[in-house]
């Protein structure tokens, strides 16, 4: 049963059509659920906006009525940042899913803020151009929601996060006025950066509508590789060398510990092992170039040898195919599937300077293992950014329920080495509900102070996503 006003469902009912809103039990639904189902919603409304202007009407008759909103992109978040309880509504970009221009020598795109992510990667390969984000939920997720949480994903150490890709921005403010930022210039220093005010900001400044993003030429050269590594230090000396080696023509380096590729390729069909001997470590390294006459190939070759020479790999197999590459990104990208068939995980998305890696992963894993006898660590992830999805599965021995209950020790123990280490205890899912309190906990004093002070400014009556990043 709904709790809004009968006045304010009409107005948003009249101002949106019959196409712009909707109220049945089974839409609401999918609405309402969380990706991990952590938290369930329970708004009685949700609202599909067609352009600007309606966004624009919707905040306002909610701001006049206040009734908060909650912007939702494709709900593919991981820390319950788009959930709505029933005194909310659900404000769902998708039907403003436009690839409005992409202009080849600007190497811009320009979109609404509900393109799926897929959508626009495809449109930008039309025309010899990448948008080089890169994630596992990009065939759902939508650009809105990457900007509104700063979405990291596999290219970052060649790209950047989300918010490196971003020129300018349109945003329609909490009052219902329009900031028109949908600017492509590379420099303005025209005052505060407005901008990063809101990528980032999940929803709680302002609802992003467009965006003008930066694109980058199609490599024509793709090389990659899956390499036994001694351990965490020696994939680090590896990727040092190969910085220096390959030019900086690293788009990947993904390092993968044994457990998580031995599961993926147990569970997962038609994956294949690419090394014969098993190894407690890997990383896959992926070059790309853009340059016509670059062979990506030798260099990856000379590379590996220079590694293998300097005992910092073992073994190592150059993808001789688009399919053999292929199969080495599905080991890499099914883990999170692949700890399903496991039992329960425990998952953290964590981010240290990227030279304090080994001690992160020496010091959880032990700490963990005296937490909870018999407990797997997991860990994989964007090593090359410092960003590791510190995992762990239940031990073989352990109910499902009594390892999960251990989900806020176990996230305490782990947060307090990241914080030990000069880290982040979200380095690309934001924070949603789930880290509310964990922000309070490990950010300083000071800037707890000034991300209410800017909340309060931009949002006095606190109509925007409330309850997320700041209570």
């Amino acid at each position: 049963m709904h709790i809004l006003p009968a006045s304010a469902i009409k107005e948003l009912q009249d101002a949106l059509g019959p196409k712009g809103w909707s109220m049945e039990a089974d839409i609401l639904a999918t609405h309402n659920a969380e990706a991990r189902g952590k938290f369930a919603g329970d708004a009685g409304m949700v609202l599909y906006p067609a352009n600007t202007d309606e966004v624009a009407k919707c905040v306002a008759i909610c701001a006049t009525h206040g009734i908060a909103i909650v912007p939702q992109g494709g709900n593919t978040g991981r820390c319950g940042g788009a959930v709505a309880n029933a005194a909310e509504v659900i404000l769902n970009l998708r039907r403003m899913n436009r690839i409005i221009d992409i202009d080849a020598r600007d190497f811009t795109a320009t979109v609404e803020a509900g393109a799926i992510l897929q959508t626009l990667q495809e449109a930008a390969l039309e025309r010899d151009l990448i948008f080089p984000l890169s994630l596992g939920s990009e065939g759902t997720c939508q650009i809105g929601g990457n900007l509104a949480t700063n979405a990291g994903g596999l290219n970052v150490i060649r790209y950047g996060n989300t918010r490196d890709l971003v020129l300018g921005l349109e945003v329609v403010l909490p009052d219902g006025s329009v900031w028109n930022g949908l600017s492509k210039l590379l420099k303005d220093n025209t005052g505060y950066d407005l901008r990063d005010l809101f990528i980032g900001a999940e929803g709680t400044l302002g609802i992003i509508t467009k965006a003008s993003l930066k694109l980058f030429p199609k490599p024509r050269h793709v090389a990659t590789a899956w390499v036994a590594v001694p351990g965490p230090d020696a994939a680090l000396d590896l990727l040092a060398l190969a910085r220096r080696e390959s030019g900086d023509a690293i788009a990947a380096f993904e390092l993968i510990c044994g457990f998580a590729h031995d599961m993926t390729v147990a569970h997962l069909p038609g994956l294949s092992a690419p090394l014969a001997a098993p190894s407690d470590w890997y990383v896959m390294i992926e070059l790309t170039s853009s340059r016509p006459k670059d062979d990506l190939n030798e260099v990856l070759s000379d590379l590996l040898e220079a590694a293998l020479e300097a005992g910092l790999a073992s073994d190592a197999a150059l993808a001789q195919s688009e399919a053999q590459r292929a199969n080495l990104w599905a080991i890499r990208e099914g883990i999170p599937e692949a700890q399903g068939f496991e039992g329960g995980s425990i998952k953290h998305d964590v981010s240290v300077p990227v030279s304090r890696v080994p001690e992160l992963l020496m010091r959880g894993m032990a700490a963990a293992g005296d937490l909870i006898p018999g407990i797997r660590p997991c860990p994989f992830g964007h090593v090359g950014d410092g960003n590791i999805h510190f995992n762990f599965t239940q031990p073989v021995e352990m109910e499902k329920q009594a390892f999960l209950d251990c989900w806020e020790t176990l996230n305490r123990l782990i947060h307090d080495i990241v914080a030990d280490l000069g880290g982040s205890i979200s380095a690309e899912h934001g924070i949603g509900k789930l880290k509310l309190d964990e922000l309070v906990r490990y950010a300083s004093p000071e800037k707890m102070k000034l991300l209410r002070v800017i909340k309060d400014a931009i949002d006095p009556d606190g109509m925007l996503n409330p309850g997320k990043i700041v209570k």
